[in-house]
Formats: C-alpha cells, sequence, structure tokens
C-alpha cells in the first residue's frame, strides 16, 4: 500500500517545509468555513483558536481569567464594566490591538451567539476610552458578563481587526488578520485536503501557565499542519505508521488498536458531549409541535449511543437538557421522552393528522463519529410511523443545508445531528439549541416569546437556587415547544503519537503548547 505520507506531501510545500518542527494534525472534518462568527462548526473554531486571541479564558476549573484584557473594575451598582488591554498587542500585520477594533468585533459576535445577544440587549452603549480602555454601560446588571467574554464554546468572542468586524453581517468575513499564536497560511489552504498555521513572530503568551483556553498560549512548533484524511481507518493507519502525529476524533471502534500501539497515546478527554439532533420548526412535518412531540416520544437514547460509541465505558444516557454531572441538570419535562415509546408516538402521528410527509434528515458521511446516528433515528422514526428520507453529504454540506430555510423537496431538510461539548450547553442562555429567537435562533429557527422569557429571567436569577428553578422552567417550556432531542452523553478522546508532548486536555481543541521530540 502506498504510504499516506506521499499522498499528503503532494499538497504540501515539500523539503522546505519538512525541514521545520512540524506537527501534522487530521482535523475531525475539513475546513470550509473560515469564519468562526458564522457558524458553530468545531473545525471552524479550533481555526479561530489557532489565529484569533480573546478578552477572557476560561480554565480547567471554569474560571474566567484575563486574556488579552490586562485589568478591569465594575461600578457599584454593577452597571459600569471598563476595561484595559494589556500592552503591546499586536495583529498578525503589525498594527497594533486596540479597543475600536475589540467593540467592532463585541458588536459581529453579538449577533450571532446566544449569550452576546443578551448582552447587547443589556448594553445601553460601548465606548472606546482610549487605544487601551473600553467601557461597557448597561441598562441593568448582566449577570454573566465576564462567562460571555470568555466564552470557550461557540461562538467564541474572538477579537479581529475593525476593518474585517464591519465586514456586511451577511457576508463571511475572508480576511484571516488575527492577533493570535499562529498565522494561517492563505496561499497554502487546499480545501478538502490541507490547512497550514505557522507560529506567529509577534504574539506575546501570558506569563502564567496555559490551562483549556485561560493562560500562556506558547509556541513550540514552526508549523502545524491539518490533513483532511476522510475516512476514520484512513486516520488510524497514518497515526499508526507515524505519517500524522495527532488524530483529533478517531473513531471509537479503533480505540483498542491504538492503545495496543506502544508508539501511540490516547488520551483520555473526561469532558464529554452530547448528542443533539435539532427539528427544522419551519416546513412540514415539524412546523406542527404535535409532529415533533410524537418524534420526541418515539426516540430512545441507548441505542443512538450503543450503535456510535459502542463501549459503555464512552457514553451515558441523560435525560437532561443541561449535560449531566453540572449544576443545572434536571429530568424537568422529560417524563415520557425519549423511551422509545413508538406504539404511544404512532397515536400521537394519527390524532395530529400526520400527512406522511417525508422527513429529510441530513447524513454526514466523512464524520466517523456522528455517522451512525442519523440511520438510528431513520430506523426509530419509520418504526413510529415516518416517512423518512436520508440525504447523504459530506459534513461541511451539511452545514451549509442546515442554514437553508427552504422546503426540504427544495434543498433545505427537516433533521441534522450534530455534537456540542458541555460547556456549550451548561445553562439556558448558552445553550444554542434553546434560543427560541425564530429568525436570530440557531438553524431549525424555533419561535416562543415564553421561552425567550425565561432565557432573560435567568440572567437576573437572584441566586443559584432561583436559577435552578428558571432553567428547569426553560428545559420544560424547550421540551413543550420541541426545540430538540438530547441523545446522550459520550467521551471523545484524542490520539497522538509517543513523541508529541503538551497536548491541552480541554473540552476544545487547543493546538498551542504542543511539541514534538
Amino acid at each position: 500500500m502506498l504510504r499516506i505520507l506521499a499522498l499528503l506531501a503532494s499538497v504540501s510545500l515539500g523539503g522546505s517545509a519538512l525541514a521545520q518542527k512540524t506537527i501534522r494534525i487530521a482535523p475531525q472534518s475539513n475546513l470550509a468555513v473560515l469564519d468562526p462568527f458564522w457558524t458553530t462548526a468545531t473545525v471552524t473554531r479550533t481555526h479561530g483558536y489557532m489565529i484569533y486571541d480573546t478578552l477572557f479564558g476560561t480554565d480547567l476549573q471554569n474560571r474566567v481569567q484575563p486574556q488579552m484584557v490586562e485589568n478591569w473594575s465594575v461600578s457599584a451598582d454593577r452597571k459600569t464594566w471598563t476595561f484595559v488591554l494589556r500592552a503591546g498587542l499586536e495583529f498578525h500585520d503589525g498594527k497594533p490591538v486596540t479597543s475600536e477594533d475589540v467593540l467592532a468585533s463585541l458588536a459581529r459576535w453579538s449577533q450571532r451567539d446566544n449569550l452576546g445577544q443578551r448582552l447587547a440587549a443589556a448594553t445601553q452603549r460601548w465606548d472606546a476610552l482610549d487605544a487601551r480602555r473600553f467601557r461597557v454601560v448597561l441598562k441593568h446588571p448582566f449577570g454573566l458578563m465576564l462567562e460571555a467574554l470568555g466564552k470557550p464554546g461557540a461562538h467564541v468572542p474572538f477579537i479581529v481587526p475593525r476593518r474585517v468586524a464591519e465586514t456586511a453581517s451577511d457576508r463571511q468575513i475572508e480576511d484571516t488578520t488575527g492577533s493570535g499564536p499562529y498565522i494561517f497560511k492563505r496561499d497554502e489552504w487546499r480545501p478538502g485536503a490541507l490547512a497550514v498555521y505557522v507560529k506567529n513572530p509577534r504574539y506575546r503568551p501570558r506569563a502564567e501557565a496555559p490551562s483549556a483556553t485561560a493562560g500562556g498560549k506558547r509556541v513550540f512548533v514552526d508549523r502545524v499542519e491539518w490533513h483532511i484524511l476522510r475516512d476514520a481507518q484512513t486516520q488510524a493507519s497514518a497515526l499508526a505508521n507515524g505519517e500524522i502525529d495527532l488524530v483529533e476524533q478517531p473513531a471509537h471502534e479503533h480505540y483498542a488498536s491504538l492503545r495496543a500501539n506502544p508508539d501511540v497515546r490516547v488520551l483520555d478527554n473526561r469532558h464529554g458531549a452530547q448528542v443533539l439532533l435539532r427539528f427544522n420548526h419551519l416546513n412540514p412535518p415539524f412546523d406542527d409541535p404535535r409532529i415533533r412531540r410524537a418524534a420526541l416520544v418515539a426516540l430512545s437514547q441507548e441505542p443512538f449511543l450503543q450503535a456510535q460509541y459502542g463501549s459503555r465505558d464512552l457514553y451515558r444516557t441523560c435525560l437532561s437538557l443541561y449535560p449531566c454531572g453540572t449544576p443545572y441538570e434536571t429530568n424537568a419535562g422529560m417524563q415520557g421522552l425519549l423511551q422509545g415509546d413508538v406504539k404511544r408516538a404512532r397515536a400521537m402521528l394519527r390524532e395530529a393528522g400526520y400527512p406522511d410527509t417525508p422527513v429529510v434528515i441530513l447524513q454526514p458521511t466523512d464524520l466517523a463519529t456522528i455517522a451512525r446516528l442519523p440511520l438510528v433515528a431513520a430506523q426509530q422514526l419509520r418504526m413510529a410511523g415516518f416517512k423518512v428520507e436520508l440525504a447523504a453529504l459530506d459534513w461541511q454540506a451539511v452545514i451549509a443545508r442546515r442554514q437553508k430555510k427552504e422546503a426540504p423537496a427544495q434543498g433545505g431538510w427537516s433533521i441534522f445531528i450534530t455534537t456540542f461539548n458541555g460547556l456549550d450547553l451548561i445553562n439556558p442562555v448558552v445553550n444554542p439549541a434553546m434560543n427560541a429567537a425564530c429568525d436570530r435562533a440557531w438553524p431549525g429557527w424555533p419561535c416562543d416569546e415564553r421561552l425567550e422569557a425565561l432565557r432573560a429571567e435567568f440572567l437576573l436569577g437572584g441566586g443559584e437556587a432561583e436559577r435552578r428553578r428558571i432553567a428547569a422552567a426553560a428545559q420544560s417550556r424547550a421540551l413543550e415547544v420541541g426545540t430538540h432531542a438530547a441523545l446522550g452523553e459520550y467521551l471523545q478522546p484524542v490520539a497522538a503519537r509517543k513523541n508529541v508532548t503538551g497536548y491541552l486536555n480541554a473540552p476544545v481543541y487547543l493546538y498551542w503548547n504542543l511539541d514534538k521530540r
């Protein structure tokens, strides 16, 4: 068999690049969208962390820590927040990072992010006081200010140059100038094959030790190459043969052989992720809440998890929209749902007058860690009486198609299945699937004033007991509306060659601190 590296070299730069210290990574999917404000796709968020920086980070203890910010203060009434940027911050082009860049970036981020939208609604004005100082004046106290500015999951409030942030909101940003630890080599980008990042010589890491998205972002290698290997077996073979240094999401069925390889380490990730099934609320059949409710009754978590993740030490059922083991975990509103009661679901469909409208489920063909999930959904829904069609696409095509609001017959969709790390779902405000703000919601576009009111109330909660009550009420309402189905949780280890050191085991994929012996 031809060595995989020979194939990879055909899209690389050749000998001059190989003389540098290079880490080769097989990411979870192809990098097609470069704008991290545009999509919640994991690979685009990881790309964002490579080239951009953030005002705050979140460490492994889930504590918000300053990153680009040097210090900050808040008024006694908690309505005026003043921030000072670290001295010497520069973009890749050598221009200084200023307060104007920060405020323009936050304005763009807040148009799409759930928590950002809430922060913008609570803000009276944003002021640039000078090049390094900016101020946020609120209409009323906002209980998650630092959590918003330091959120590690999509959408991350990355800081970009003002000229980039002011790109029209209906267009993706194309200029990849950032101030982060790596520079994206646009001239070497081969969508579907290769993405290259090189060390940013202008970057000044913080002095603290790295901890998740917080602390010092130190770079010890010259290049990081993402080689797009769409087949899970090809990824595993490339890693075993030393042709790839790290596989971001190895297929679960390969863990046993990878653990048995003396040259490979399986880096167990104990942070966990949730499987999430999303309904399209705009088009039949799921424009009818009774039909969505019938689907929630028909679905059952265990078959999804068993089919996709296999080993029980890598998954668990969890009847909560918030990850199990987190502060707002609750089974509120779950009674009778996700139990695979196909007989009851059939009766509900008859009562609702289900017209045999096909349910079109988007099926990613190149993402081994979720590829089987649509097949299970199709089986369970067919058993309940739904007419189901599978639309096989690569993952980037799924991401593009799920943005479409047209009917399935015109290129739209009925259901897609994805995963989120737990921190993205930890409460009703940050959880993208619980946004019910109609056109401003995540694809699926649920529209419910009562759920939106509960999400707003959560931010004003008078203590943890009150917030838990509101979170439970919001979950009950989300399930009543049928925003989505939570299909359980799983662990997704990373696999790397043993000569790779410094990998940061965090809820998101981070590639600073890596070294190669």
